[in-house]
């Protein structure tokens, strides 16, 4: 819903509001004689949503000599309305919160009122003025989501991203902690205040949020870029291509081509081989010179597939037999190549059990891999959940857990 259309809302809410005062005229409160005749055409005018015969009204009732406080209330209430109804968004405002402090105001109607001031200043571009209204309503317990949101906002569109990025975080987490889910709209906000900043991890973790609740492949693809920034060693980025792949956020020749060099480095032929052959298959090389050196590279990695799958069991039974890990691990991942996913979980395994693997936490992160490919998810889960290292590596392999939904 546009702001310029809960406007229009409010506006009608208000004419009713003004009608319902007369209700307590029955209950012995009055307007003056001087006031009556003025207020009781505006009131007719406003039913007929005649705004600038209504504004004509208030403004000869206003004039009204011997006006009393509460004479005040209602012309202000009225006024509100109209004002509002013809367009004159900062006559409203200005009628509608000298109404709300006067001491006749409903105390039921402070939050809604708080809101609608919040609306109508933000459309003003008196962003100060509706951050001020908006915090009010958070002191008094009484901001919904709507009012959140404009906060936000507000504090977005006068440039003060810093206080954006503190109240968003703050509300996300907030959220969290009682087992809501984060609007979308304030996760961009929050998102984009920290973009705002440069601060990388904050963005970073913000699409982390988004790909958890929201999982849109361009979310994804910037989470993706974000996590490659982030570098780490081969091992680290291999998984982090393996994800992009697995989430459908790979899109540029040079990704497929990157990724493929790194398996071929890494001894995975096969992975080069399907990296490669996927990145054909989304026609990712465009420019000429790119598709020649890709089709060498692609031959160059069939070959050596072929090389690699005839030696798998020996090189199995070789890695077995030593004291490293390592060897082993590979071995799992060439299986993983070759679709061989309960193969490449025994070796994994077999490679962690051994105690002296070179990076611990990438064979993990792979481990858990191998293994929600196998269909076991739980253990997958489980497995993502106990990877130790650096903080990119912890971030990929809670990436990856999110696969196991």
């Amino acid at each position: 819903m546009s702001i310029k259309k809960s406007l229009l809302i409010s506006t009608a809410g208000f004419v009713l509001a003004a009608f319902a005062t007369q209700a307590a005229f029955a209950e012995g409160r009055t307007v003056s004689k001087g006031v009556a005749k003025p207020l009781q055409a505006a009131q007719a005018a406003s039913k007929a949503r005649k705004w600038s015969e209504c504004l004509t009204q208030l403004h000869t009732a206003e004039g009204a000599a011997g006006k009393t406080d509460y004479d005040t209330f209602i012309i202000n209430e009225l006024l509100g309305a109209c004002a509002a109804g013809a367009g004159d968004y900062a006559s409203a405002a200005k009628a509608l919160e000298a109404s709300m402090n006067s001491e006749f105001f409903a105390a039921g109607q402070q939050a809604g009122r708080l809101k609608t001031l919040m609306q109508i200043n933000y459309t003003l571009k008196a962003y100060d003025k509706a951050i001020d209204i908006g915090n009010r309503a958070v002191k008094a317990g009484t901001a919904d989501n709507d009012v959140q949101t404009l906060l936000a906002q507000s504090y977005y569109q006068k440039g003060d991203f810093k206080a954006t990025k503190a109240f968003t975080a703050e509300w996300i987490a907030a959220q969290e902690k009682r087992g809501q889910q984060p609007r979308e709209s304030l996760l961009q906000i929050n998102l984009d205040s920290c973009i705002k900043i440069k601060d990388e991890p904050c963005t970073t973790r913000t699409f982390e949020k988004l790909v958890t609740f929201y999982p849109k492949p361009e979310y994804w693809q910037n989470l993706m870029r974000s996590m490659f920034r982030e570098g780490g060693d081969d091992k680290t980025k291999l998984n982090v291509f393996r994800l992009a792949v697995d989430v459908g956020s790979m899109r540029r020749g040079d990704d497929y081509a990157e990724m493929a060099q790194l398996a071929i480095e890494q001894g995975l032929a096969s992975e080069a081989q399907a990296a490669l052959e996927a990145g054909f298959a989304r026609k990712a090389f465009i420019e000429q010179r790119d598709i020649d050196r890709n089709t060498r590279l692609l031959a160059a990695a069939k070959t050596r597939a072929a090389t690699e799958k005839a030696g798998l069991a020996q090189a199995d039974k070789a890695a077995s037999a030593g004291a490293k890990g390592d060897a082993d691990v590979v071995v799992g991942e060439s299986y993983m190549g070759q679709g061989q996913y309960a193969q490449a979980v025994v070796a994994i395994k077999r490679g962690l059990a051994k105690g002296n693997v070179t990076n611990p936490g990438a064979a993990q992160t792979t481990l858990g891999i191998a293994l929600l490919k196998s269909g076991a998810k739980a253990e997958a889960a489980q497995a993502f959940k106990s990877v130790k290292g650096d903080d990119a590596q912890q971030r990929l392999a809670k990436l990856w857990a999110f696969r196991v939904r």
